[in-house]
């Protein structure tokens, strides 16, 4: 494959998990619990490499989804001890990025390990880092992380796909019903964790709240069945990744920024467009034909 497929393949990779995962975080009204994780993984990140000293390696990985995890179980503390839940976000959010930018700044001297690069990310690097893969080749280890982390996300979705469904739009039904609320949101946050520590050195976490939120809010405006919102919204994060590298190569700028970027073109255009939300439809409803 060429090097640009390579960095389309990624990036959609990035907005069909994100996509899917993003469904569910506006069903449940956690979208900024994406904005949260996507930066307190820096400091899982900072901490693994200061206890072995490495920029690479499964511990990078492990410490980054501590570190989310860390951030749902505070968040729903303060929550359950009388505290908004917008509130929690912010306090926990901002709290523990400042503390890995603080690690970074006084800890981490020499290293190539940065804020700017934590942000943005460089998925113009991806192509270059490979790995040989039995029966399959060299394919860049972002690509490969990446996949599977899409496979898992599908099949613990589909898995409990009823369960997901009753405990996002009515959770006190579910706890009636036997099923285990907490248990599904904590597995749910382990998701959203490991979903945006395999984006984050890849992407960055600009693009990677993006493609949490954007493409699942425009999906939103499409259509009322879940199960079309969730392949709305991947659809859209691909479509996304795609448009948004062309602008980039267009303009000669960021491509993260540019991916970004184009989701909220998409989700401007099913702001006015979409038949059902959209403005325009609104707008229009008043003068159609009633049908005899």
């Amino acid at each position: 494959m060429s090097y640009t497929g390579w960095i389309l393949l990624t990036a959609s990779l990035v907005g069909l998990s994100c996509g899917i995962i993003g469904v569910f975080l506006i069903l449940r009204r956690l979208a900024m619990m994406a904005d949260a994780i996507s930066h307190t993984v820096l400091l899982g990140i900072v901490t693994a490499f200061l206890i072995t000293r490495e920029l690479s390696g499964s511990h990078m990985l492990i410490g980054a989804i501590i570190a989310g995890l860390m951030t749902s179980v505070l968040v729903q503390w303060f929550h359950s001890r009388g505290v908004q839940q917008d509130a929690s976000i912010g306090v926990v959010f901002t709290t523990l990025f400042a503390i890995g930018v603080i690690l970074i700044a006084t800890q981490v001297g020499n290293a190539h390990l940065d804020v700017k690069h934590a942000l943005m990310g460089e998925i113009t690097f991806i192509p270059w880092n490979k790995i040989n893969i039995p029966w399959i080749g060299e394919i860049p280890e972002a690509t490969f992380i990446l996949s599977v982390v899409l496979l898992v996300v599908i099949i613990v979705i589909l898995s409990f796909y009823k369960e997901w469904k009753i405990t996002s739009f009515d959770p006190a039904l579910a706890a009636s019903l036997g099923i285990p609320v907490v248990l599904m949101h904590y597995l749910f946050m382990s998701l959203v964790s490991v979903t945006t520590v395999a984006a984050f050195d890849a992407v960055g976490a600009i693009m990677v709240v993006a493609m949490l939120i954007t493409p699942a809010a425009s999906a939103y405006l499409w259509t009322d069945r879940m199960s079309v919102m969730i392949i709305l919204s991947g659809t859209f994060g691909v479509l996304s990744s795609v448009a948004g590298y062309y602008i980039a190569v267009w303009l000669d700028t960021s491509i993260s920024g540019s991916m970004a970027f184009a989701t909220g073109i998409m989700f401007v255009f099913s702001f006015l467009f979409s038949p059902k939300h959209g403005i325009l439809s609104r707008y229009l409803k008043p003068f159609t034909v009633p049908e005899i």
